[in-house]
């Protein structure tokens, strides 16, 4: 039976780029499916995606959400969604082909590997790999991967990447309950969980391109929740899910 992968794509007003997303993925080799989690989205994402899903049927899901609740909430209740529904592979990506879609086949390879538990899409690992991004933007992202390195002691270059593979066996194994961190800083407290936990993490090259249609959701308080975070995460205990009783 051929592996089953699923790409989570969180949304809030992306209705410059929703369909050509969908479609783009969708169209690619391997039989990827798309699940949607959308903020209550009030420009009418949510309708473009409901339309498609009458072309792309069993292969385009939705879950819409009553309000703009946080990239990490998204992710994690699109893990829950994909891990009851026994996905094999879990791509994170982001909705405005700031990641390349057709990188989805590269990141399913590396992570196919049976030592490989998780899979980065890395923008540092061989130098800087980000177009379109403001000077500024660009040492503050790559600087504050060297300070997570610092306070860690992860070897992972891009550790605020958000274009990600993940074995479903990972997902099963992280108590998702427990984590914390609700925007940016959920990537870093992803990788670092997986880390922790004993499971292997592996980057791959990408080139970042910054959005050329709608609005960037982050801020200042996005990052400043990351920085202080990880200062904590790095005395916090790990522990795997505990079975139910």
């Amino acid at each position: 039976m051929p592996d089953r992968k699923i790409v989570i794509i969180p949304t809030y007003n992306e209705k410059e780029n929703a369909e050509a997303i969908i479609r783009k993925t969708l169209s690619l080799s391997g039989n990827f499916e798309i699940l949607i989690i959308n903020d209550g989205s009030p420009d009418g994402t949510g309708d473009i995606v409901k339309n498609l899903q009458k072309e792309f049927i069993k292969r385009l899901h939705l879950i819409e959400r009553s309000g703009k609740l946080g990239l990490g909430t998204a992710y994690i209740t699109g893990f829950k969604w994909a891990i009851a529904h026994k996905y094999d592979y879990i791509f994170e990506m982001d909705a405005d082909f700031s990641h390349n879609p057709e990188d989805l086949i590269r990141l399913h390879e590396a992570c196919s590997n049976n030592k490989t538990g998780a899979v980065v899409g890395s923008r540092y690992i061989t130098g800087i790999n980000v177009v379109n991004w403001p000077m500024g933007r660009v040492i503050m992202s790559y600087y504050a991967s060297a300070y997570v390195r610092l306070i860690t002691r992860m070897k992972i270059k891009d550790t605020t990447a958000g274009f990600m593979c993940y074995k479903r066996h990972v997902l099963e194994t992280i108590d998702l309950d427990n984590i914390r961190m609700k925007g940016y800083g959920f990537q870093i407290e992803m990788k670092y969980t997986t880390w922790k936990l004993g499971f292997k993490l592996k980057e791959i090259p990408i080139i970042f391109i910054d959005r050329q249609q709608g609005t960037s959701k982050m801020s200042s308080s996005i990052f400043g929740e990351a920085m202080w975070g990880v200062l904590k995460l790095r005395f916090r205990k790990i522990l795997p899910k505990q079975p139910a009783s």
